[in-house]
């Protein structure tokens, strides 16, 4: 039997030793670069991502702005309408202005594009409204030829009863919540008194009463000329516009018989309102703006 002493390598023992640090500092390594690659991965995908935003907003931008002269040149047929808000300029203001407030943000870009396209859309069917209505005169009457004529088919007339507050001696009558229709009475519009002339002058005092409305701010500096009252100042536009119209009347309706007639509120305008009533007439009307310039 060998009974020596047996001997076990030590240079073994370290060899593996350092094998086995150095594929865990291989595997270290290797996980340190899957994770770099990841990482940079979804720095990629973060940085696309930011780029097809930036894309989206950069067309939606566009869109914004073609909606947005659309909508201007829309306007440009409206230049020479009496009724000055059928083209609420305020609204386009208030759209330009939030799409500059929101302009970092798609949606609320999206949305005001789709507002300025309906917005478009209101000023297109008012006007072929107006085309339709001036072709045509359902009613027959006196009352819608002159309204049609006055207000270019913007402005309705409606033949009707009990329309009007104030009592029966109320020939027609405009609401401020609804400036475009003006109503007539149909019963007074058949009293033997009324003629196609006395029509015509209610019409043009009425219609005074739609400017009135539809064009507030030159309004309330032209009925100063008129001690605030702007029944007077309506009377006065159809004193000055309507060739031989005046507030009293004699109307024969038989050889023996007439009627004498008294039409509006008993006050003839004088020569310098008269003159107030042309330079308001001369300031109504849409008139032409830029929108968003402050930006």
């Amino acid at each position: 039997m060998d009974t020596r002493p047996s001997r076990r390598s030590g240079g073994a023992k370290v060899a593996v030793w350092l094998l086995s640090s150095a594929l865990v500092l291989l595997l270290a390594a290797g996980a340190w670069l899957f994770l770099q690659y990841l990482a940079a991965q979804d720095r990629i995908l973060e940085q696309d991502n930011k780029i097809q935003q930036q894309r989206e907003l950069i067309e939606e931008k566009e869109s914004f702005g073609a909606a947005m002269g659309t909508l201007m040149t829309t306007t440009e047929k409206f230049d020479a309408v009496l009724t000055a808000s059928v083209v609420p300029w305020e609204t386009y203001e208030r759209l330009a202005e939030r799409a500059w407030t929101f302009r970092w943000d798609v949606a609320e870009l999206a949305a005001a594009t789709d507002q300025v396209e309906f917005e478009t859309q209101q000023l297109e069917q008012a006007w072929a409204v107006a085309q339709l209505e001036m072709q045509s005169n359902a009613s027959g009457s006196v009352y819608e030829a002159v309204i049609d004529s006055l207000g270019g088919g913007f402005v309705r007339s409606v033949l009707d009863n009990e329309s009007c507050d104030g009592g029966e001696s109320v020939l027609g009558c405009v609401y401020e919540n609804d400036p475009l229709v003006v109503h007539f009475d149909a019963a007074e519009n058949t009293q033997p008194f009324m003629t196609d002339e006395i029509r015509t002058g209610i019409a043009y005092h009425e219609f005074a009463h739609v400017l009135q409305f539809t064009n507030p701010e030159a309004s309330e500096v032209a009925v100063t000329s008129f001690g605030g009252d702007w029944e007077v100042m309506a009377d006065c536009f159809a004193l000055t516009y309507l060739p031989g119209w005046a507030l009293d009347h004699v109307v024969w309706t038989s050889s023996h018989e007439y009627w004498e007639v008294s039409i509006g509120h008993g006050v003839t305008c004088s020569e310098p309102q008269r003159q107030a009533v042309r330079d308001w007439y001369g300031q109504v009307g849409v008139q032409p703006q830029t929108i968003g310039t402050e930006h």
